[in-house]
Formats: structure tokens, C-alpha cells, sequence
């Protein structure tokens, strides 16, 4: 009697002894087949998955790895891939994180969709709480949690791709559910005009003063963020040919809105080339005045980069002024979007 006739299989490469009882698994890597028994279903389905046949038997630790805490893994991730990420970006991570921190003391395995729940409903109590309602933050109140739970899935995904803890993370599953983002449901995001239309535009560049006149003005004709308008190099102009490339940016700091650094490329990563109309082309003509020797930027005040606290208060001033219904400084670039769309053209040169 053959020994494949005391065994029926189960599964894939799994077999059980009829009379013992007891389960045989082989696994066949790299052409040399590799075998173990064990004493139920589950282990040697465990086995049969995650054996890789470094060595001749699949150590303990490696099918029941230690997990580490949100908090070290947190600490990690910034050591690691922070350094790949744009300076806005870790400073918007590093804020949303901060309502992650009751649960930095879990170990991953830890964190499960329960305790997901159980961490959405203590934010949308005191979010939804009338000292919080009574705070004065209006209708920049607290509308949901999504972007709290959109950062930790990024940590999740992060953690399941390191080589770090690639180990740990194997047998995980995130936590975070559709459910929570219902959960995390506080009141309706409020609608915002976010397309600024074409008489509103002209009522807001009349308020502005001169130089965030010429900026708004060129963020709308390009339909540009205002951080690359506002990093605009004289080196990327080519008036001659009627071409220039929105290329820098400028970045930054979340809490100060100040001046940090100049980004040498959009946040699309690609340089986009603008046809300079005769519109850009008089705001060009116009800067040029206040152009400095061994300076490269368009805008700026008394050769220092603008700053973006200094951008929004005008805009908000100006937006005021002309009674009009927006807020932003985003409003020109969904505006000249949607104008290039419906005449059916483009910007690019």
C-alpha cells in the first residue's frame, strides 16, 4: 500500500491520514518540494501559504510575527519615505496625523475595525458638541472625518508595502470600513461657488491693488495655481516667441503661510508651456518695471517671494469689497478652466 492510499487530500497540496488523522503539506518552490505535518487544517494551510523555502521548516516567528504600535510605525514612515514627499504634503500628513494619536499606542494587529468605530465616535461627539458648534468656526466647522481616515489607510498601505515590515503586515487587512465614513458624517459640506465667472473676475481685479492685481490676473488667464503664478521665473518667459513654462512653485509652511522654498516643478510633476497672450502679455510688460538684476521672480515684494498669508488677505479684502459670493484663492483657476472649456479651446502653447 502506497502512503498517497493512507492519505485523502483536503486541499491544494494538503493531505489528511485516514486512520491517524493528522494533515501532510507539501510545497513545491523552485522545483525542490518541501513537506511538513501537522496537526490540523489550519496550520498547514499556513504553511502551504507563507513558506517561503528559505529554510527547511517554517520557523514559529515567522508565521506568528510581533507587531509594532501605529506609534513606531508612524516614526518610521516619516524616517523613510518622508524624505520622498513634497514639504506641503508632510506638513498636511503631520496635522491629520495628530487625531490618530489616541490610537498610537496599539500594536497594528490591534487596530481593528472596531476600534475604528469606537475612535470615529469619540471625534464626532465632540466635533458634533455644542462647545465645539460654539466656537466661532462657522461654516469652516468640522463636516466629516474622511480626511483622518483617508490618512490612516495611507499609513495602512505604507505598512503593508515596506520591506520593514513586510514581515508583520503579511496576514493584516485594513481596518478602516465604508461604515466609518457614514460614522464619520458630521453635517453637509456646505456649497461653495467654486468657478468664479467672468464679470465677478473683472469686479475682482478692479479691487485688488496693483501687484495681487497682476498676480490674479495671470493665475486667471493661466488658469494656474496660485502657487506656481506666484514662483513664476523671468528665466521660463520668452516674450520674443509669445511662450512661457509654469514650472516652480511656490511652497509654503502650513501654520505660518509663509515663504519656505521654491519647488522646481508643479504639483503635476510636468512643466506645462502657456502661449502668452496680448491679456499675459501687458502683465508681463507691466512687471517688468519692478523687475531686479540677479532675481529671477516675477512677483515679488522688494525682491522677497510673496507669502501666501499675505496673497489670501488681499484676495479675501478684494472679494469683500466687490460683495462677491467666494472664498479661495482657487476660485480663478476652476474659473478659466471652465471658460476654456465651454469656447472649446485650450491653453497649453
Amino acid at each position: 500500500m502506497s502512503w498517497r492510499d493512507k492519505y485523502k487530500k483536503v486541499a491544494v497540496g494538503i493531505y489528511k491520514h485516514k486512520s491517524i488523522g493528522s494533515f501532510y503539506a507539501e510545497k513545491k518552490i523552485q522545483g525542490k518540494v518541501f513537506n511538513k505535518t501537522f496537526s490540523n487544517l489550519y496550520d498547514a494551510k499556513k504553511w502551504r501559504k507563507h513558506f517561503d523555502g528559505v529554510s527547511a521548516e517554517a520557523k514559529a516567528d515567522d508565521l506568528t510575527a510581533k507587531y509594532s504600535t501605529l506609534k513606531h510605525v508612524w516614526e518610521t514612515m516619516q524616517l523613510v519615505h518622508f524624505p520622498t514627499l513634497a514639504t506641503s504634503t508632510k506638513a498636511i500628513w503631520r496635522r491629520r496625523y495628530s487625531m490618530l494619536q489616541n490610537l498610537e499606542h496599539l500594536t497594528m494587529d490591534k487596530i481593528t475595525p472596531s476600534k475604528i468605530t469606537s475612535w470615529v465616535n469619540h471625534w464626532v461627539k465632540i466635533f458634533s458638541s455644542d462647545d465645539y458648534q460654539s466656537s466661532g468656526r462657522g461654516k469652516a466647522g468640522r463636516c466629516n472625518m474622511n480626511n483622518e481616515l483617508n490618512m490612516f489607510v495611507t499609513i495602512f498601505n505604507w505598512y503593508k508595502e515596506s520591506e520593514q515590515f513586510e514581515k508583520e503586515a503579511l496576514l493584516l487587512t485594513c481596518p478602516v470600513k465604508k461604515k466609518h465614513r457614514k460614522l464619520g458624517f458630521i453635517k453637509p459640506v456646505p456649497d461653495k461657488k467654486r468657478q468664479i465667472d467672468l464679470n465677478h473676475a473683472f469686479v475682482f481685479f478692479d479691487c485688488l491693488r496693483p501687484l495681487y492685481r497682476d498676480l490674479a490676473m495671470m493665475q486667471f488667464y493661466c488658469a494656474g495655481r496660485v502657487g506656481e503664478i506666484a514662483g513664476l521665473q523671468w528665466s521660463n518667459i520668452d516674450l520674443n516667441n509669445r511662450r512661457m513654462m509654469i514650472k516652480h512653485t511656490c511652497i509654503w509652511d502650513m501654520s505660518n503661510k509663509t515663504f519656505i522654498e521654491l519647488k522646481p516643478f508643479p504639483k503635476s510633476c510636468e512643466p506645462r508651456p502657456v502661449f502668452i497672450t496680448d491679456e499675459i502679455y501687458e502683465i508681463l510688460r507691466h512687471r517688468e518695471a519692478f523687475r531686479i538684476p540677479s532675481n529671477d521672480f516675477v512677483f515679488h515684494v522688494d525682491g522677497f517671494p510673496l507669502n501666501y498669508c499675505t496673497i489670501q488677505l488681499n484676495y479675501r479684502e478684494a472679494q469683500k469689497k466687490g460683495n462677491l459670493p467666494y472664498s479661495g484663492t482657487h476660485i480663478l483657476r476652476h474659473g478659466m478652466a471652465k471658460l476654456a472649456r465651454r469656447v472649446g479651446g485650450g491653453l497649453d502653447a
